[in-house]
């Protein structure tokens, strides 16, 4: 019964095929792609409705404050009066913008990040579209993204887009680096690019226990929070939300964007945001895997959603706590501190795989980790640089 219900949604494709028995192969495949993309559309926009209003909600809920309570049952709705809102509004470009490009830009990043969510496996026998080099396919059309973020600033024609725009392209590109360079490591490791290869290398049990995720190993946990911190980046989620620094540079790239246009930016950052947690999850928190052999009965699907709600849960209360970062500290974070350690995985990990994978590689993984870390956090502190601040109060 559980691997019925574990497999409904595969059986459901398999039987809208049966169709279409007896037509041509390229025929089938179409259709299944087909099947595959509205699938993804609907699940995804589903998502991005519901963290709209779950986010304002549980901020709210932080700062002691109401969120949206007044459209619909305990203010569920808001999303649909929120897009009826964008609909109607009005599509104001500038007279000296390009046009062709200004209308670009959202198009193009709403399209990177749906593309990049394709090759996740979301359960087990559900990845959309399985390719081999799935996470190179992932890195390499989700790096498209700094294009639309140019394309949006110049196509704008405006001081304020532009800056904004480089400010976005300088981050996205100091963060990509480790970004891609913590995903080394697994794939070192598993030995293939293939997003299926990497979760069915986490299926086991140490000890019958623990579950053999990447991020219960030194290097793991440490590419982990890496990957995550560079994820914030790429998503321009706070505290790393700089180029739409309002009270600096009033909206970054989407400074002359109104209407539907704007929200399709809006969505495109919460679809990278799901896209980067769905590979996290991927290559460190053993995909659709349950935590543990007694709750593998529950379908693959519903623990592959319950960690990507963790994650996104965590998004949102780092937006409820931390403020903006300046745009030197963020820099000068990834350069100094963020690659470095990156790099320091790689060897990490090679240790704990030529140490024979158990407790003596965990030991010496951990030892290479908390060696680079003690050396970085001694030359870069920066305590003895700055005076000690003096607060003052009105009396």
């Amino acid at each position: 019964m559980s691997k019925s219900i574990d497999q409904v949604f595969v059986s459901a494709k398999q039987w809208l095929l049966s169709s279409l028995a007896g037509s041509s192969t390229w025929v089938i495949q179409v259709v299944s792609s087909l099947i595959n993309i509205f699938a993804l559309l609907a699940v995804f926009l589903t998502l991005f409705a519901l963290i709209s209003v779950l986010e304002r909600k549980i901020l709210a809920r932080m700062q002691n404050r109401y969120g949206p309570n007044r459209v619909g049952p305990c203010g569920l709705f808001q999303p649909i009066a929120d897009g009826i809102k964008m609909l109607i509004k009005e599509d104001i470009v500038p007279a000296r913008a390009d046009k062709i490009v200004h209308f670009l830009a959202p198009v193009l990043i709403a399209a990177v990040a749906i593309l990049t969510l394709s090759v996740i496996p979301y359960g087990r026998n559900m990845t959309p579209f399985t390719i081999d080099g799935g996470v190179l396919f992932f890195f390499a059309v989700g790096s498209t993204t700094e294009l639309a973020v140019f394309m949006a600033g110049w196509g704008s024609n405006n001081k304020f887009s532009m800056l904004g725009a480089m400010r976005a392209i300088a981050q996205m590109i100091s963060y990509e680096l480790p970004l891609i360079i913590t995903v080394l490591p697994v794939v070192m490791v598993v030995g293939s690019l293939a997003p299926d290869q990497i979760v069915a290398a986490q299926a086991d049990y140490t000890f019958g226990l623990v579950p053999r995720w990447f991020v219960f190993t030194p290097w793991g946990a440490t590419a982990f929070i890496l990957f995550f911190v560079s994820g914030l980046v790429e998503s321009n989620r706070t505290p790393f939300d700089v180029p739409e620094g309002e009270s600096e540079i009033v909206a970054g790239h989407m400074t002359e964007y109104s209407g539907f246009k704007y929200a399709t930016f809006f969505m495109a950052e919460y679809i990278g945001m799901f896209a980067i947690s769905g590979l996290g999850i991927t290559l460190f928190l053993g995909g659709w895997h349950a935590p543990a052999r007694a709750l593998e009965f529950i379908p693959s699907y519903v623990w592959f959603f319950a960690k990507l709600s963790a994650l996104l849960f965590v998004y949102v209360w780092i937006r409820g706590t931390l403020p903006r970062t300046r745009v030197d500290q963020m820099m000068n974070f990834a350069w100094k501190f963020m690659l470095p350690m990156a790099f320091t995985c790689i060897v990490a990990a090679a240790v704990w795989h030529y140490a024979g994978r158990g407790l003596r590689g965990w030991l010496w993984s951990l030892f290479v980790i908390a060696l680079v870390y003690t050396a970085l956090s001694l030359l870069l502190d920066t305590k003895r640089r700055f005076a000690p601040r003096v607060y003052r109060f009105a009396e």
